[in-house]
């Protein structure tokens, strides 16, 4: 029983994570928006109206607060302990964001939605393509995502999870839109690579960061120094997901 009570208390732990942050978010539906056509920004302004790709990023962080929803809080989110793949990891019951993604994914491409299911499964695929991309939405089962890790960032109480969903992010200073252009200068060599990916792929990426973010100091004070040697993973992150974005809606619509 005490076992089974940990386990839901860290699940909603978990289910408070909200992805890259309304600022990273919206860099990655900002970038994405650089990178589709004419023909499939003419498609998506049908289906969306006026929002823009940046705007609707956040809105599966929004509809938490709405229970009929509920049942998407495990959508963010995926357990792969270390030394295992995601076919070999337990699989949550409720879903989780690889299975969530392809699934989506399928129902666009397939077709016959109504404008609203279409519309919905665009701003969960915007928000969900980022949140892969934050490699603590990968996690290892041990500590809710690193939520469980408290930590001081820059001499406030705060966790890793949350530094890494908006922290680092925040702490720049930038607007999404100063940050994105920032950002978003890579080769089309590179953006032929990273969109020729697999979703897995993005899940096992996030993986391979899990030695660096927890590589924390005994008194768990994390400030410049920790800002410093993350910033170029979280900006390199923000624009993979940005670009991967543009990929598959260009795949979709295009």
């Amino acid at each position: 029983m005490i076992k089974l009570l940990a386990f839901f208390l860290c699940l909603a732990t978990f289910q408070g994570a909200l992805g890259w942050g309304q600022t990273g978010h919206r860099v990655v539906g900002h970038i994405a928006e650089q990178h589709i056509s004419k023909k499939v920004k003419k498609r998506l302004r049908n289906i969306l109206g006026e929002e823009s790709l940046a705007m609707v990023s956040v809105w599966m962080d929004d509809i938490k607060s709405d229970p009929t929803y509920d049942h998407t809080h495990t959508w963010h989110w995926v357990t792969i302990p270390d030394g295992m793949t995601y076919p070999e990891s337990t699989k949550n019951d409720q879903g989780d964001i690889i299975a969530t993604l392809n699934r989506i994914i399928a129902e666009l491409e397939t077709g016959g939605l109504t404008r609203e299911k279409e519309a919905e499964n665009i701003k969960m695929l915007v928000h969900l393509v980022g949140d892969l991309h934050q490699p603590l939405h990968v996690g290892t089962g041990l500590d809710a995502g690193g939520n469980q890790v408290k930590v001081k960032w820059f001499r406030e109480d705060s966790n890793l999870h949350r530094v890494w969903d908006s922290g680092i992010i925040d702490s720049q200073k930038l607007s999404f839109s100063e940050l994105a252009q920032s950002i978003d200068h890579a080769e089309k060599a590179q953006i032929d690579i990273w969109q020729r990916t697999s979703i897995l792929e993005w899940a096992y990426e996030s993986m391979t960061y899990r030695q660096q973010i927890y590589d924390l100091p005994e008194n768990k004070n994390l400030g410049f120094k920790y800002r410093y040697r993350n910033w170029s993973v979280v900006q390199r992150r923000l624009l993979q997901a940005g670009i991967r974005l543009a990929g598959i809606l260009n795949d979709i619509y295009g």
